[in-house]
């Protein structure tokens, strides 16, 4: 699967998304034909939009470090494992799409989306043995699709910001099967039984700006793109530490 993150320097307004890629090329210039490379379900949406694929980075690396969604290394550990792609303002959503994931499929046709993969999303999209020839044919044109993520006995997981502290706290969300996206994210405090919505700050980060201390254990509630809601609860642990990932035990496919 692939990811969301940061920048490609030829284009200053694209950020990453997750990718699922399951197409595959003959040669360079010539159109794709559909190969399964991640077992992700293939059941988010029929409808095939267009789209032109190129990419950045080292030829076996993850393109980034995190970026535009702030997954920082998470991009090239599993089980995002290098396969990501920065996609257009149009799919990053001013980073409410980030964590989404695609398919891809092959067809010679305009592009008025566009994703930069990572040198190993990219190289994925070749038949065997033909990865290096593949990434020198430059901008491919192709057709994509919405698909659901599926992580496969990979839990949900919050990574602490850095900044957070005993008033602010904000956190990275990853992994989330399933949409793979989010459009609202709320926390409970330890004994307070009330949910409190936090903001979106930046890609995938979500932060709530208290004015008071916080009191921990907190509960966080997701809500996916489509509206699905699950809920981690006491996640955040009494004592937790800026810049530490805390592990939950849900995921929308359990």
């Amino acid at each position: 699967m692939a990811h969301i993150s940061l920048l490609h320097f030829s284009f200053p307004n694209l950020a990453f998304l997750l990718l699922l890629v399951i197409a595959s090329l003959i040669s360079p210039g010539a159109c794709l034909n559909r190969k399964l490379v991640n077992d992700t379900t293939l059941s988010y949406s029929s409808d095939w939009s267009t789209a032109g694929v190129t990419w950045y980075g080292t030829a076996n690396g993850a393109g980034t470090d995190g970026g535009a969604c702030g997954y920082q290394n998470a991009v090239d550990q599993p089980p995002f494992s290098s396969m990501i792609a920065a996609g257009s303002p149009s799919i990053f959503n001013s980073g409410k799409g980030c964590g989404a994931c695609y398919q891809i499929n092959g067809a010679c046709l305009a592009e008025p989306v566009h994703f930069d993969l990572s040198g190993t999303a990219f190289g994925a999209l070749a038949k065997p043995g033909q990865a290096e020839q593949l990434r020198g044919a430059g901008n491919l044109k192709v057709q994509y699709s919405r698909v659901q993520c599926n992580y496969h006995g990979t839990d949900i997981a919050f990574h602490v910001d850095s900044g957070s502290n005993s008033n602010y706290f904000a956190v990275v969300i990853e992994y989330e099967s399933g949409d793979g996206d989010l459009s609202a994210v709320s926390m409970m405090q330890g004994g307070s039984g009330m949910w409190a919505p936090m903001q979106q700050s930046w890609g995938a980060v979500w932060k709530l700006d208290s004015g008071s201390t916080l009191q921990a254990p907190f509960s966080i509630k997701l809500t996916s793109d489509s509206g699905r809601t699950i809920v981690a609860n006491n996640v955040i642990p009494v004592g937790w530490q800026p810049g530490w990932m805390y592990r939950s035990v849900v995921n929308y496919n359990k």
